[in-house]
């Protein structure tokens, strides 16, 4: 199977990755869509916010059976070179025959491409874990979800939510901080799933990105104080050291049980498979 990850970050973003000794929002997709396939995909990755010609030679975008979009630092509504770029290329896209996953700013661009608007939320960031994200009606029966709890928490960033929606869009999920969790639509031959949250994050990853974000969420109060701070990032770097606190940090097993935190993506690879 021939997978393409779109690269939502420009360079500098990826490098502040990497000097922190971690992996960059692309090849975190990367390595948790080939676990889940058991390495049996295919995957190229492009990176349209860090240069103008981002298709490789020889690459024909008709030569994909799914398509991920990643998370990014960027804001659409700022509308530069490296964010217009990537919405082209998703009004591009969606004029194919495609299955397309987007992660948070993922869903930003296909959302925007397809006709709706992203804004600053009202509610302020939403940062380290979405809590108590409820699936509705539609998104208890929608493939995306098989085996998922009705409610659950999942990692996430973003100071950014759907203001309205591309037409025939369906609302999957919601919470208190966003109305619009999760969304579900076609687009001519295109079939989007995305996602205001990142099922793709591991808690050491982000364990990583508490460190490297730190100053933000204390004075954002995400976490009321150092001492919290430390609790849940000490956690996230090693669960299995530090479970005995799980139950006094709120944290449930669909947050850390991999199986479980991922199953959007696994659910996404068998729909594929399954409409091949």
């Amino acid at each position: 199977m021939n997978i393409l990850i779109v690269d939502g970050n420009e360079k500098k973003a990826s490098d502040s990755y990497v000097e922190l000794g971690m992996d960059t929002q692309y090849e975190v997709y990367s390595k948790i869509l080939k676990k889940l396939s058991n390495n049996l995909l295919n995957i190229t990755i492009v990176h349209p916010a860090v240069e103008d010609n981002f298709i490789p030679l020889g690459v024909n975008l008709d030569d994909f059976d799914g398509i991920a979009w990643t998370g990014s630092l960027l804001n659409i509504y700022d509308a530069t070179p490296s964010i217009n770029r990537q919405i082209e290329l998703a009004k591009k896209l969606l004029t194919k025959k495609n299955n397309i996953f987007g992660s948070c700013w993922g869903l930003h661009v296909l959302v925007t491409a397809a006709g709706g608007k992203i804004r600053k939320n009202p509610n302020g960031l939403e940062a380290v874990v979405a809590r108590n994200i409820v699936l509705n009606e539609q998104g208890i029966d929608h493939p995306m979800y098989y085996g998922k709890n009705s409610t659950f928490d999942s990692f996430c960033w973003h100071y950014d939510d759907t203001e309205f929606l591309p037409e025939n869009t369906t609302v999957l999920a919601s919470n208190e901080k966003s109305k619009i969790q999760a969304i579900s639509f076609r687009n001519k031959n295109s079939i989007i799933w995305a996602v205001q949250y990142h099922p793709e994050f591991d808690p050491v990853w982000m364990s990583g990105l508490m460190n490297q974000r730190e100053k933000v969420l204390l004075e954002e109060g995400v976490y009321k104080n150092q001492g919290e701070f430390s609790s849940y990032k000490n956690f996230f770097s090693n669960v299995k050291k530090f479970y005995d606190q799980k139950n006094h940090l709120n944290i449930s097993n669909n947050l850390i049980n991999e199986k479980l935190h991922t199953m959007e993506l696994s659910n996404w690879l068998n729909y594929i498979k399954s409409t091949d």
